[in-house]
């Protein structure tokens, strides 16, 4: 009896015991989670959500790994501790899964669903993951490849044109490649694959494009064209020989041309024809021979030429053509001002009007003030235009009033502010009133001869001033 009391003590000890331990196990298991359960792959059976959180934590900033997949199956990884890498899961995410388990009886084992997944938040220090993007081989290692487009070669003195096939390289958009690392980071992720992502620059232009074949046979044409320029009776021809050396390759389907070569071919013909602003020979109305220069005369627009030249050597026709000029004469002859123009003699102080070759007018006149250093300048000159009833003012004064204001019936300016006009308030024309009592610059005519002359006068036509 004694021996069996000892036995029910001892399991009614051990009863209770079980009695008192049952609620204590019960919620040891509410506060931790079933086994099998994990968030992104990272198992978290067993723990309470602190333990969860902390173990999430740990791993993101020990065991994080991101892998750079590349081309040819290269991988590259950076590590979390490189990166000062740590994360953070939405918050309450933890615990509402284990409130979850809780009220559905916390289920475990294969026929049970107990893998989450969820966006996390990572944050890492972004200038070293910036130094770390940096130093991958994808981006700066020495293996790398550029790619490029398909081209046509350059110029070789005596070989024709070729297309230079593409080249398909494994180098990357460096900003796409750092932002999809970064968004990566960012999210947690383990994996990006910069191939997939189209990170790899790829060629837009190949050896089989069309329009680029077009372009090698334009530029093979090239070998045969020949540029003739003519001024008057003479001519320079521009070779093909020089024109294929110009050329540089191509880009954008044009062929694409040394300019410094261009501009200082153009430069060389206006070098030797131009004649705006060099000294000419004058045969005047009276007989006499007298050298003149002036504005008037031939001079090639050289940057405007030069970009025409090069328009007309894409094209790669042969032709023939006139320069662009800023500045045109009459005639390519020794005589460019033609046998049409207005020549005033300021040492006769005398204006003749020559109409294709005979002096249809002519009448004295009233130059520029010596006296005063308003002398008239000598030199070729066209006409700027013909106006009726203008009033001609001086520089304007301190006190706003202008140093003259003078009207005119007939205005016929050729040089800036000088030109031929009526001077209705002079009585006497010729001579030498010009020296002391001379005009502000102008050259002055007798009213009914000013009239005649604008009938006689047309806008460009040249204007022949000398000594």
């Amino acid at each position: 009896m004694k021996i069996s009391w000892k036995r029910n003590a001892k399991s009614a000890v051990f009863a209770i015991g079980a009695a008192l331990l049952w609620p204590v196990s019960a919620y040891a298991n509410e506060t931790t989670f079933v086994s099998g359960t994990s968030v992104n792959g990272l198992g978290i059976s067993n723990m309470t959500v602190e333990q969860a959180t902390q173990r999430v934590a740990d791993f993101y900033a020990s065991d994080y790994k991101l892998t750079i997949r590349e081309k040819g199956g290269k991988t590259e990884v950076i590590t979390g501790p490189e990166i000062g890498f740590s994360v953070g899961l939405p918050e309450g995410y933890l615990q509402q899964i284990l409130d979850e388990q809780n009220a559905s009886g916390r289920l475990s084992g294969p026929d049970a669903d107990n893998k989450h997944r969820t966006e996390m938040t990572g944050s890492f220090d972004q200038a070293a993951l910036d130094a770390k993007i940096g130093s991958l081989n994808a981006i700066s290692g020495s293996s790398i490849v550029t790619t490029a487009d398909a081209y046509v070669s350059g110029y070789q003195e005596g070989q024709p044109f070729t297309i230079v096939p593409e080249v398909r390289g494994n180098n990357v958009d460096r900003e796409k490649t750092a932002q999809l690392i970064r968004d990566a980071a960012a999210k947690g992720e383990t994996e990006v694959d910069l191939e997939a992502a189209g990170c790899y620059y790829t060629p837009s232009v190949t050896k089989d494009d069309e329009a680029l074949k077009t372009l090698c046979d334009t530029m093979n044409q090239c070998r045969e064209m020949t540029v003739t320029y003519t001024f008057g009776e003479q001519s320079e021809t521009l070779d093909s020989a020089s024109i294929c050396s110009w050329i540089t390759g191509s880009a954008e389907g044009q062929i694409q041309l040394d300019m410094e070569k261009v501009r200082a071919y153009v430069k060389t013909l206006a070098d030797k024809y131009d004649t705006a602003g060099t000294a000419r020979t004058f045969h005047t109305a009276t007989g006499r021979d007298v050298s003149v220069s002036g504005p008037f005369g031939w001079k090639i627009d050289q940057a405007a030429e030069a970009d025409a030249l090069a328009a007309v050597i894409r094209t790669a026709q042969s032709q023939s053509r006139e320069p662009v000029y800023a500045s045109r004469a009459v005639d390519r002859s020794a005589a460019e001002w033609g046998t049409t123009y207005v020549e005033a003699d300021l040492t006769a102080q005398h204006v003749y009007m020559i109409k294709e070759g005979t002096v249809v007018w002519d009448a004295p006149c009233v130059t520029g003030n010596v006296s005063k250093n308003y002398t008239t300048p000598p030199g070729l000159y066209r006409l700027t235009y013909k106006q009726r009833d203008r009033v001609l003012r001086g520089q304007k004064q301190a006190d706003g009033k202008y140093e003259y204001e003078t009207p005119v019936s007939y205005w016929m300016p050729f040089n800036g502010g000088i030109g031929f006009h009526d001077a209705n308030w002079r009585s006497k024309f010729g001579g030498t009133i010009y020296q002391t009592s001379g005009s502000h610059g102008c050259v002055n005519l007798p009213p009914q001869k000013a009239a005649a002359l604008y009938d006689l006068v047309y806008t460009g036509i040249p204007v022949i001033c000398y000594n």
